[in-house]
């Protein structure tokens, strides 16, 4: 074997114990009703060792989540956070409540643009227009 295989080799066996630490956390539901007691900061890197009450312990990135996440976490978490953050609740509700009719205008804009944009290059679009208004009347 060349030096440069057992290399290769010595780093898979050390990468692969290191995956099977004893304690370290394969998911996030062993986490489940323990107690952080450390973070500790990982040198040249935004990444923190964070250890449980039981010895067990995670590597995490910094919280950075994608707004996606976020919403679906703050959702999702509201039983157990809204009596902690009510005001923010109410916050965010309006906040949504002001994206959605923004969408909604937005939308109600970009579709009678298409149609004005459209109407000389397809005369038909008037006739077809009309016969919709008409189905929606009757």
């Amino acid at each position: 074997m060349s030096a440069n295989e057992a290399k290769w080799k010595a780093n898979q066996e050390k990468v692969a114990f290191l995956k099977q630490f004893p304690g370290l956390l394969g998911s996030w539901d062993e986490a489940t009703g323990r107690t952080v007691t450390s973070v500790t900061a990982i040198e040249q890197s935004d990444a923190k060792v964070l250890i449980f009450d039981n010895g067990t312990f995670a590597i995490v990135p910094p919280p950075a989540p994608e707004p996606k996440q976020l919403r679906d976490g703050i959702e999702a978490a509201e039983a157990r956070l809204r009596d902690l953050y009510p005001e923010a609740y109410r916050e965010y509700e309006a906040l949504a409540q002001r994206d959605r009719e923004a969408t909604r205008t937005a939308r109600m804009e970009n579709i009678l643009g298409a149609i004005h944009n459209n109407l000389d290059d397809i005369p038909e679009l008037k006739d077809r227009i009309r016969s919709l208004v008409k189905q929606w009347n009757s």
